[in-house]
């Protein structure tokens, strides 16, 4: 070989080096975010196991077509989390900007409630394998989505607000009207059917020309678009696989038949000898109507062919109530008090929901 080959080789291999390194370095710019939105999964499943797996020692009274897994009642909290999250989020803007909000500490309290809850669901059979991954994919998608916004709202969103002066722009209080109502909407609907598209283009036809306006219609439109396609994504997927049961059963005593077929949305399907079964509807819809049912005078003996189940309440600070066991009291944001969360036996639920000195928030229903 002669020096000059000798010089194009060793060029060609020092190019095929610092290829290599390079690639190896766009590599780990792509695995370490992907490596740590997993480490609290990985968390949870190695550090977060339910400390006594055991099953029901007691036949339920409803039929198993009409059951639902007892653990569910608590992985269901860390869903119902986001959508605290996003009420939170709503309230904090009502009164300040965006990056007022604690995303890290949302994100912190998510798994954490779930890493509680998961080792509570031993006494209860453990996790369900569905639930279990729902809420790991739900809980990676909510972080990285924290996570973005919290590195756009506190750099370029906090140049804007602090550009824009101590008074809202009008899109800063339509986007805080858009963020309370979309929170209420979480409350009975699944998040993929809110109109994303129609939220962005209200943005769009109400920002003047005021450059926090327009900031807020590019930052917020952007959001929108996005969420809009991964909700076209996330329906076409529960079309084709089919979605949650919307109606549940549940056995309840104290009140005729006659009584309950004159509550709205409750549907008396038979007598039993322990109270009469009944269907209504799941989430927010459920809660409203335990209370209604508990006012009347009934009581509750059995839920989904459970005997315990998840609430949580509202209170200015953690407080011991007789009859159930403290899960987790998390802070609010933008809200006074805390989030209590608490297991306690069903037939005790209507006591709890009549007690004025107990704001119960929701019922977590399977």
């Amino acid at each position: 070989m002669t020096a000059s080959e000798a010089r194009a080789a060793g060029g060609r291999a020092g190019a095929l080096r610092r290829a290599a390194r390079g690639l190896g370095w766009l590599l780990l710019l792509v695995l370490l975010p992907v490596l740590g939105l997993l480490s609290p999964v990985a968390y949870v499943e190695l550090a977060c196991q339910p400390d006594e797996v055991r099953t029901a020692a007691i036949e339920p009274i409803l039929p198993p077509q009409d059951r639902r897994p007892e653990s569910n009642t608590l992985l269901t909290y860390p869903e119902w989390h986001i959508v605290h999250a996003y009420a939170d989020y709503a309230e904090v803007i009502r009164q300040g900007d965006p990056h007022d909000y604690g995303y890290l500490p949302a994100i912190a309290q998510y798994w954490g409630s779930l890493c509680s809850l998961t080792r509570a669901s031993g006494s209860m059979g453990g996790p369900s394998p569905d639930y279990r991954t729902m809420t790991h994919v739900i809980g990676v998608s909510f972080t990285a989505e924290l996570l973005l916004k919290a590195a756009y709202e506190e750099t370029f969103g906090r140049a804007a607000a602090w550009l824009r002066g101590p008074r809202p722009s009008s899109l800063d209080e339509l986007s805080a009207s858009q963020a309370a109502a979309y929170a209420e909407f979480l409350r009975q609907v699944p998040w993929y059917r809110w109109d994303f598209r129609a939220a962005r283009e209200e943005l769009r036809s109400a920002a003047t020309e005021a450059f926090r306006d327009r900031e807020r219609a590019f930052a917020l439109g952007t959001e929108y678009a996005l969420k809009a396609v991964y909700a076209d994504v996330i329906g076409s997927a529960v079309a084709a696989t089919g979605g949650d049961e919307l109606t549940m059963r549940s056995v309840v005593r104290g009140l005729s038949p006659e009584a309950l077929g004159r509550i709205a949305e409750v549907t008396v399907i038979r007598e039993r000898p322990e109270g009469s079964e009944i269907e209504t509807p799941r989430y927010a819809a459920f809660t409203a109507l335990a209370r209604e049912l508990a006012a009347q005078g009934g009581e509750f003996m059995e839920i989904a062919g459970n005997d315990e189940i998840l609430v949580t309440d509202i209170a200015e600070g953690r407080m011991d109530r007789p009859g159930s066991v403290l899960l987790g009291v998390l802070p609010r944001q933008g809200h006074g008090g805390v989030r209590e969360l608490r297991l306690l036996r069903v037939e005790a639920l209507a006591g709890l929901l009549r007690d004025p000195a107990v704001a119960v928030e929701h019922i977590h229903d399977y």
